[in-house]
Protein backbone atom coordinates (compact mmCIF):
# COMPACT_ATOMS: atom_id res chain seq x y z
CA UNK A 1 0.00 0.00 0.00
CA UNK A 2 1.49 3.41 -0.89
CA UNK A 3 1.14 6.40 1.47
CA UNK A 4 -1.84 8.40 0.25
CA UNK A 5 -2.02 11.93 -1.19
CA UNK A 6 -4.87 14.33 -0.80
CA UNK A 7 -6.90 16.42 -3.25
CA UNK A 8 -7.98 19.91 -2.25
CA UNK A 9 -11.60 20.00 -3.40
CA UNK A 10 -13.24 17.93 -0.64
CA UNK A 11 -16.45 18.93 1.07
CA UNK A 12 -16.26 19.60 4.79
CA UNK A 13 -18.18 17.21 7.00
CA UNK A 14 -20.90 18.12 9.50
CA UNK A 15 -20.04 20.48 12.32
CA UNK A 16 -19.01 18.28 15.22
CA UNK A 17 -20.15 18.68 18.80
CA UNK A 18 -16.65 19.52 19.94
CA UNK A 19 -16.26 22.42 17.50
CA UNK A 20 -19.51 24.00 18.65
CA UNK A 21 -18.51 23.53 22.28
CA UNK A 22 -15.12 25.13 21.85
CA UNK A 23 -16.57 28.10 19.99
CA UNK A 24 -19.19 28.58 22.71
CA UNK A 25 -16.47 28.39 25.33
CA UNK A 26 -14.44 31.10 23.61
CA UNK A 27 -17.40 33.44 23.47
CA UNK A 28 -18.76 32.86 26.96
CA UNK A 29 -15.66 32.27 29.07
CA UNK A 30 -12.78 33.67 26.98
CA UNK A 31 -11.45 30.17 26.35
CA UNK A 32 -11.82 28.82 29.88
CA UNK A 33 -12.93 25.25 30.29
CA UNK A 34 -16.40 24.56 31.61
CA UNK A 35 -16.57 22.94 35.03
CA UNK A 36 -18.12 19.49 35.20
CA UNK A 37 -19.36 16.97 37.75
CA UNK A 38 -19.32 13.35 36.57
CA UNK A 39 -21.86 10.75 37.60
CA UNK A 40 -20.31 7.28 37.86
CA UNK A 41 -22.14 5.47 40.67
CA UNK A 42 -20.52 2.15 41.66
CA UNK A 43 -18.37 2.10 38.50
CA UNK A 44 -15.53 4.59 38.92
CA UNK A 45 -12.22 2.85 38.28
CA UNK A 46 -14.00 -0.17 36.79
CA UNK A 47 -14.52 -1.12 33.16
CA UNK A 48 -17.95 0.47 32.79
CA UNK A 49 -16.62 3.69 34.33
CA UNK A 50 -14.13 4.23 31.51
CA UNK A 51 -15.73 7.50 30.36
CA UNK A 52 -15.31 9.07 33.79
CA UNK A 53 -11.76 7.75 34.15
CA UNK A 54 -10.77 9.10 30.73
CA UNK A 55 -12.11 12.56 31.53
CA UNK A 56 -10.23 12.63 34.83
CA UNK A 57 -7.01 11.76 33.00
CA UNK A 58 -7.48 14.14 30.08
CA UNK A 59 -10.00 16.75 29.01
CA UNK A 60 -9.56 19.76 26.76
CA UNK A 61 -13.17 20.88 27.28
CA UNK A 62 -13.93 20.44 30.96
CA UNK A 63 -12.36 21.08 34.32
CA UNK A 64 -13.54 18.08 36.31
CA UNK A 65 -14.49 19.23 39.81
CA UNK A 66 -15.84 15.97 41.21
CA UNK A 67 -17.09 12.43 40.73
CA UNK A 68 -20.30 10.92 42.12
CA UNK A 69 -19.75 7.36 43.36
CA UNK A 70 -20.98 6.53 46.86
CA UNK A 71 -18.77 3.43 47.06
CA UNK A 72 -15.64 5.63 46.95
CA UNK A 73 -16.91 8.79 48.67
CA UNK A 74 -14.21 10.87 50.33
CA UNK A 75 -11.38 9.64 48.13
CA UNK A 76 -9.49 11.40 45.33
CA UNK A 77 -10.28 10.40 41.75
CA UNK A 78 -6.65 10.48 40.59
CA UNK A 79 -5.47 8.23 43.37
CA UNK A 80 -8.29 5.78 42.70
CA UNK A 81 -7.04 5.45 39.12
CA UNK A 82 -3.60 4.50 40.39
CA UNK A 83 -2.03 7.91 39.92
CA UNK A 84 -1.35 10.97 42.04
CA UNK A 85 -3.82 13.17 43.88
CA UNK A 86 -5.56 15.36 41.27
CA UNK A 87 -7.67 17.34 43.69
CA UNK A 88 -10.84 15.82 42.24
CA UNK A 89 -13.01 14.63 45.16
CA UNK A 90 -15.44 11.73 44.97
CA UNK A 91 -18.86 12.48 46.44
CA UNK A 92 -21.57 10.18 47.76
CA UNK A 93 -24.40 11.82 45.80
CA UNK A 94 -25.43 15.01 44.02
CA UNK A 95 -26.52 16.78 47.20
CA UNK A 96 -23.16 15.98 48.79
CA UNK A 97 -21.34 17.42 45.77
CA UNK A 98 -23.39 20.61 45.54
CA UNK A 99 -23.09 21.14 49.28
CA UNK A 100 -19.28 20.91 49.27
CA UNK A 101 -18.31 22.52 45.99
CA UNK A 102 -17.76 26.28 46.02
CA UNK A 103 -20.15 26.78 43.10
CA UNK A 104 -22.55 24.77 40.99
CA UNK A 105 -20.67 23.15 38.07
CA UNK A 106 -21.53 24.14 34.53
CA UNK A 107 -22.13 20.56 33.42
CA UNK A 108 -23.35 17.21 34.69
CA UNK A 109 -21.75 14.36 32.73
CA UNK A 110 -23.17 10.86 32.66
CA UNK A 111 -19.85 9.04 33.00
CA UNK A 112 -20.77 5.38 32.70
CA UNK A 113 -20.52 3.37 29.48
CA UNK A 114 -22.99 0.54 29.97
CA UNK A 115 -24.45 -2.02 27.60
CA UNK A 116 -27.87 -1.26 29.08
CA UNK A 117 -30.07 0.73 26.74
CA UNK A 118 -31.77 2.90 29.36
CA UNK A 119 -30.88 4.63 32.60
CA UNK A 120 -32.57 3.75 35.88
CA UNK A 121 -35.35 5.71 37.61
CA UNK A 122 -32.86 6.86 40.25
CA UNK A 123 -30.49 8.15 37.58
CA UNK A 124 -33.33 10.02 35.87
CA UNK A 125 -34.10 11.80 39.13
CA UNK A 126 -30.49 12.92 39.51
CA UNK A 127 -30.39 14.27 35.96
CA UNK A 128 -33.60 16.23 36.55
CA UNK A 129 -32.15 17.58 39.80
CA UNK A 130 -28.95 18.61 38.01
CA UNK A 131 -31.01 20.49 35.43
CA UNK A 132 -33.01 22.21 38.17
CA UNK A 133 -29.68 23.46 39.51
CA UNK A 134 -28.80 24.96 36.12
CA UNK A 135 -26.31 22.33 34.91
CA UNK A 136 -26.01 21.38 31.23
CA UNK A 137 -26.31 17.63 30.66
CA UNK A 138 -23.59 15.78 28.71
CA UNK A 139 -24.70 12.31 27.68
CA UNK A 140 -22.69 9.61 25.92
CA UNK A 141 -25.34 6.88 25.89
CA UNK A 142 -27.34 5.54 22.97
CA UNK A 143 -30.44 6.76 24.83
CA UNK A 144 -30.78 10.37 23.63
CA UNK A 145 -31.82 12.57 26.55
CA UNK A 146 -32.73 15.45 24.22
CA UNK A 147 -35.52 13.29 22.76
CA UNK A 148 -36.96 12.49 26.19
CA UNK A 149 -40.02 14.72 26.69
CA UNK A 150 -39.56 15.11 30.45
CA UNK A 151 -35.87 15.99 30.07
CA UNK A 152 -36.57 18.38 27.19
CA UNK A 153 -39.25 20.22 29.17
CA UNK A 154 -36.99 20.51 32.22
CA UNK A 155 -34.13 21.79 30.06
CA UNK A 156 -36.38 24.46 28.54
CA UNK A 157 -37.69 25.54 31.95
CA UNK A 158 -34.17 25.98 33.32
CA UNK A 159 -32.54 27.34 30.15
CA UNK A 160 -29.93 24.62 29.99
CA UNK A 161 -28.62 22.43 27.17
CA UNK A 162 -28.66 18.67 26.67
CA UNK A 163 -25.81 17.34 24.52
CA UNK A 164 -26.15 13.77 23.23
CA UNK A 165 -22.63 12.95 22.07
CA UNK A 166 -23.65 9.73 20.32
CA UNK A 167 -26.36 11.34 18.23
CA UNK A 168 -25.20 10.80 14.63
CA UNK A 169 -25.01 13.50 11.95
CA UNK A 170 -28.12 14.10 9.88
CA UNK A 171 -28.58 11.70 6.97
CA UNK A 172 -27.74 14.37 4.40
CA UNK A 173 -24.42 15.01 6.16
CA UNK A 174 -23.28 11.38 6.31
CA UNK A 175 -20.55 10.03 4.04
CA UNK A 176 -20.01 6.80 2.16
CA UNK A 177 -16.54 5.62 1.23
CA UNK A 178 -15.09 7.48 -1.77
CA UNK A 179 -11.49 6.26 -2.02
CA UNK A 180 -10.17 9.81 -1.71
CA UNK A 181 -8.26 8.74 1.39
CA UNK A 182 -5.73 7.23 -1.04
CA UNK A 183 -4.51 10.80 -1.53
CA UNK A 184 -3.45 11.30 2.11
CA UNK A 185 0.36 11.34 2.21
CA UNK A 186 1.13 11.09 5.93
CA UNK A 187 1.18 7.96 8.11
CA UNK A 188 -2.20 6.89 9.46
CA UNK A 189 -1.88 4.72 12.56
CA UNK A 190 -4.85 2.87 14.08
CA UNK A 191 -4.76 1.99 17.78
CA UNK A 192 -6.69 -1.28 17.88
CA UNK A 193 -7.15 -3.79 20.69
CA UNK A 194 -7.94 -7.35 21.65
CA UNK A 195 -11.14 -6.37 23.50
CA UNK A 196 -13.44 -3.54 24.51
CA UNK A 197 -12.43 -1.14 27.29
CA UNK A 198 -8.79 -2.19 27.38
CA UNK A 199 -7.05 1.19 26.99
CA UNK A 200 -7.05 1.90 23.24
CA UNK A 201 -8.29 5.46 23.63
CA UNK A 202 -5.93 6.18 26.53
CA UNK A 203 -2.93 5.01 24.52
CA UNK A 204 -4.06 7.04 21.50
CA UNK A 205 -4.50 10.19 23.60
CA UNK A 206 -1.17 9.76 25.40
CA UNK A 207 0.70 9.07 22.17
CA UNK A 208 -0.94 12.02 20.44
CA UNK A 209 0.13 14.36 23.25
CA UNK A 210 3.66 12.93 23.34
CA UNK A 211 4.18 13.32 19.60
CA UNK A 212 3.03 16.93 19.69
CA UNK A 213 5.36 17.63 22.61
CA UNK A 214 8.21 16.25 20.51
CA UNK A 215 7.51 18.60 17.63
CA UNK A 216 5.58 16.07 15.53
CA UNK A 217 2.20 17.48 14.52
CA UNK A 218 -0.19 14.67 15.37
CA UNK A 219 -3.98 14.72 15.06
CA UNK A 220 -6.27 12.23 16.78
CA UNK A 221 -9.42 11.03 14.99
CA UNK A 222 -12.03 9.94 17.51
CA UNK A 223 -14.35 7.00 16.90
CA UNK A 224 -16.16 6.91 20.25
CA UNK A 225 -18.14 9.20 22.52
CA UNK A 226 -15.53 9.52 25.29
CA UNK A 227 -12.73 10.88 23.12
CA UNK A 228 -15.19 13.38 21.63
CA UNK A 229 -16.04 14.48 25.17
CA UNK A 230 -12.33 14.84 25.88
CA UNK A 231 -11.94 17.29 23.04
CA UNK A 232 -10.99 15.45 19.85
CA UNK A 233 -11.54 17.85 16.95
CA UNK A 234 -12.25 15.17 14.35
CA UNK A 235 -14.32 12.02 14.29
CA UNK A 236 -17.72 10.61 15.13
CA UNK A 237 -19.06 7.91 17.44
CA UNK A 238 -19.18 5.14 14.87
CA UNK A 239 -21.30 2.69 16.87
CA UNK A 240 -24.22 5.12 16.55
CA UNK A 241 -24.11 5.12 12.75
CA UNK A 242 -26.05 3.13 10.18
CA UNK A 243 -23.56 0.47 9.10
CA UNK A 244 -23.47 1.71 5.49
CA UNK A 245 -21.85 4.96 6.62
CA UNK A 246 -19.28 3.73 9.18
CA UNK A 247 -16.41 3.25 6.72
CA UNK A 248 -17.21 6.49 4.91
CA UNK A 249 -17.36 8.52 8.11
CA UNK A 250 -13.99 7.16 9.25
CA UNK A 251 -12.50 7.98 5.86
CA UNK A 252 -14.03 11.46 5.86
CA UNK A 253 -12.75 12.21 9.37
CA UNK A 254 -9.18 11.26 8.39
CA UNK A 255 -9.45 13.39 5.24
CA UNK A 256 -10.83 16.34 7.24
CA UNK A 257 -7.97 16.09 9.72
CA UNK A 258 -5.42 15.93 6.91
CA UNK A 259 -6.98 18.76 4.91
CA UNK A 260 -7.48 21.16 7.81
CA UNK A 261 -4.45 20.53 9.99
CA UNK A 262 -1.57 19.62 7.62
CA UNK A 263 -0.35 17.03 10.17
CA UNK A 264 2.77 14.87 10.19
CA UNK A 265 0.78 11.86 11.38
CA UNK A 266 -2.86 10.91 12.05
CA UNK A 267 -3.83 8.56 14.88
CA UNK A 268 -7.19 6.78 14.72
CA UNK A 269 -8.82 5.57 17.91
CA UNK A 270 -9.88 1.91 17.83
CA UNK A 271 -13.11 0.32 18.99
CA UNK A 272 -13.63 -3.18 20.40
CA UNK A 273 -11.53 -5.74 18.51
CA UNK A 274 -11.42 -7.15 15.01
CA UNK A 275 -12.02 -10.62 16.44
CA UNK A 276 -14.90 -9.63 18.72
CA UNK A 277 -18.11 -11.39 17.62
CA UNK A 278 -20.40 -8.70 19.06
CA UNK A 279 -19.01 -5.58 17.38
CA UNK A 280 -17.99 -4.43 13.89
CA UNK A 281 -16.23 -1.16 14.70
CA UNK A 282 -12.64 -2.25 14.19
CA UNK A 283 -13.39 -3.52 10.70
CA UNK A 284 -14.85 -0.15 9.74
CA UNK A 285 -11.83 1.63 11.19
CA UNK A 286 -9.37 -0.60 9.33
CA UNK A 287 -11.21 -0.17 6.04
CA UNK A 288 -12.04 3.53 6.36
CA UNK A 289 -8.65 4.72 7.62
CA UNK A 290 -6.56 2.48 5.32
CA UNK A 291 -4.07 2.44 8.18
CA UNK A 292 -0.33 2.30 7.48
CA UNK A 293 0.37 0.65 10.82
CA UNK A 294 -1.31 -0.71 13.93
CA UNK A 295 -0.59 -0.32 17.62
CA UNK A 296 -2.30 -3.21 19.41
CA UNK A 297 -3.65 -2.74 22.95
CA UNK A 298 -3.98 -5.79 25.21
CA UNK A 299 -4.92 -6.51 28.85
CA UNK A 300 -2.75 -9.55 29.77
CA UNK A 301 -4.64 -10.41 32.96
CA UNK A 302 -8.08 -10.46 31.36
CA UNK A 303 -9.38 -14.00 30.83
CA UNK A 304 -12.78 -13.28 29.29
CA UNK A 305 -14.08 -10.52 27.06
CA UNK A 306 -15.47 -7.47 28.83
CA UNK A 307 -19.20 -7.95 29.57
CA UNK A 308 -19.12 -11.41 27.95
CA UNK A 309 -18.07 -13.96 30.60
CA UNK A 310 -18.65 -16.88 28.23
CA UNK A 311 -16.21 -15.57 25.61
CA UNK A 312 -12.51 -16.23 26.30
CA UNK A 313 -10.02 -13.54 25.36
CA UNK A 314 -8.12 -14.01 22.09
CA UNK A 315 -4.36 -14.30 22.11
CA UNK A 316 -2.18 -11.46 20.84
CA UNK A 317 -0.85 -13.82 18.18
CA UNK A 318 -4.30 -14.65 16.84
CA UNK A 319 -5.36 -10.98 16.81
CA UNK A 320 -2.22 -9.94 14.93
CA UNK A 321 -2.74 -12.70 12.39
CA UNK A 322 -6.35 -11.65 11.85
CA UNK A 323 -5.52 -7.95 11.47
CA UNK A 324 -2.65 -8.61 9.08
CA UNK A 325 -4.73 -11.07 7.04
CA UNK A 326 -7.61 -8.72 6.34
CA UNK A 327 -5.60 -5.50 5.86
CA UNK A 328 -2.33 -4.30 4.36
CA UNK A 329 -1.31 -2.76 7.70
CA UNK A 330 1.15 -4.46 10.03
CA UNK A 331 1.13 -4.41 13.83
CA UNK A 332 4.17 -2.35 14.79
CA UNK A 333 3.96 -2.21 18.60
CA UNK A 334 2.04 -3.57 21.58
CA UNK A 335 0.59 -1.43 24.37
CA UNK A 336 -0.52 -3.11 27.58
CA UNK A 337 -3.25 -2.42 30.10
CA UNK A 338 -2.08 -3.08 33.67
CA UNK A 339 -5.62 -4.01 34.71
CA UNK A 340 -5.37 -6.39 37.72
CA UNK A 341 -1.57 -6.47 37.48
CA UNK A 342 1.09 -5.23 39.88
CA UNK A 343 4.11 -3.23 38.69
CA UNK A 344 6.46 -6.19 38.95
CA UNK A 345 4.11 -8.33 36.86
CA UNK A 346 4.02 -5.74 34.05
CA UNK A 347 7.80 -5.43 34.25
CA UNK A 348 8.07 -9.17 33.68
CA UNK A 349 5.46 -9.36 30.91
CA UNK A 350 6.99 -6.58 28.78
CA UNK A 351 10.29 -8.35 27.95
CA UNK A 352 8.47 -11.66 27.53
CA UNK A 353 6.19 -10.14 24.87
CA UNK A 354 9.07 -8.41 23.15
CA UNK A 355 10.95 -11.68 22.92
CA UNK A 356 7.93 -13.63 21.75
CA UNK A 357 6.49 -11.18 19.21
CA UNK A 358 9.60 -9.16 18.24
CA UNK A 359 7.58 -6.00 18.79
CA UNK A 360 8.27 -3.04 21.11
CA UNK A 361 5.94 -3.38 24.10
CA UNK A 362 5.02 -0.92 26.83
CA UNK A 363 2.36 0.29 29.27
CA UNK A 364 1.97 3.98 28.46
CA UNK A 365 0.39 4.94 31.77
CA UNK A 366 3.34 3.52 33.72
CA UNK A 367 6.23 3.79 31.28
CA UNK A 368 5.31 6.47 28.77
CA UNK A 369 5.27 6.39 24.98
CA UNK A 370 8.99 6.16 24.18
CA UNK A 371 8.81 2.76 22.54
CA UNK A 372 5.78 3.70 20.48
CA UNK A 373 7.52 6.86 19.26
CA UNK A 374 10.61 4.82 18.45
CA UNK A 375 8.55 2.33 16.44
CA UNK A 376 7.03 5.18 14.42
CA UNK A 377 10.46 6.72 13.92
CA UNK A 378 11.92 3.42 12.72
CA UNK A 379 9.19 2.86 10.17
CA UNK A 380 8.51 6.35 8.83
CA UNK A 381 11.67 8.27 7.87
CA UNK A 382 9.93 11.66 7.60
CA UNK A 383 8.88 11.40 11.26
CA UNK A 384 12.40 10.35 12.16
CA UNK A 385 13.78 13.45 10.47
CA UNK A 386 11.40 15.76 12.35
CA UNK A 387 12.26 14.48 15.81
CA UNK A 388 14.63 16.87 17.54
CA UNK A 389 17.43 15.40 19.59
CA UNK A 390 17.02 17.92 22.38
CA UNK A 391 13.30 17.19 22.68
CA UNK A 392 13.46 13.39 22.81
CA UNK A 393 13.10 12.60 26.50
CA UNK A 394 12.23 9.63 28.65
CA UNK A 395 8.57 10.34 29.33
CA UNK A 396 8.17 7.36 31.62
CA UNK A 397 10.23 9.00 34.38
CA UNK A 398 9.87 12.55 32.96
CA UNK A 399 13.60 13.21 33.37
CA UNK A 400 14.96 15.13 30.35
CA UNK A 401 17.88 13.44 28.69
CA UNK A 402 19.43 14.76 25.49
CA UNK A 403 20.34 11.87 23.26
CA UNK A 404 20.21 10.63 19.74
CA UNK A 405 16.90 8.80 19.66
CA UNK A 406 18.24 6.33 17.11
CA UNK A 407 21.26 5.31 19.15
CA UNK A 408 21.96 3.83 22.54
CA UNK A 409 18.42 2.76 23.41
CA UNK A 410 19.07 -0.90 23.98
CA UNK A 411 15.74 -1.69 25.55
CA UNK A 412 13.89 -0.91 22.31
CA UNK A 413 13.00 -3.80 20.04
CA UNK A 414 13.20 -2.09 16.67
CA UNK A 415 10.35 -2.81 14.29
CA UNK A 416 12.80 -2.87 11.37
CA UNK A 417 14.23 -6.11 12.79
CA UNK A 418 10.93 -7.89 12.23
CA UNK A 419 10.39 -10.31 9.42
CA UNK A 420 7.25 -8.38 8.46
CA UNK A 421 8.68 -4.88 8.13
CA UNK A 422 6.16 -2.07 7.90
CA UNK A 423 7.02 -0.32 4.66
CA UNK A 424 8.45 3.20 4.84
CA UNK A 425 6.01 4.17 2.11
CA UNK A 426 2.66 2.69 1.41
Amino acid sequence: MSIHHRTANLNNGPVRFIKREREAGKKSRMGQKKTALIYCENQFGLVDGKTAAALVRHSELYTIVGIIDSSLAGKDAGEELGGSDRGIPIFSNLDDALGKLSEVPDCYIYGKALLDAYISIEERSLILEAMENGMDIINGLHQFFSEDLEFAQMAAQNDIQIKDIRKPPRLKDLHVFTGQISKVNVPVIAVLGTDCACGKMTTAVELNETLNNLGIKSVLVATGQTSLMQGAMYGVSIDALISQFVIGEVENSVIEAFDNENPDIILVEGQSAVSHPAFMGSLGILKGSMADGIILQHPPARKFRCDFPDLPMPTIKSEIQLIETISDARVMAIALSHENLEDEEIQKIIPEYEKQFHLPTTDVLRHGCQKLVQALSDNFPKLNQKLKRENFIFFSDRQPRALNHLEGINEFVHAKNRNCLIPNTR
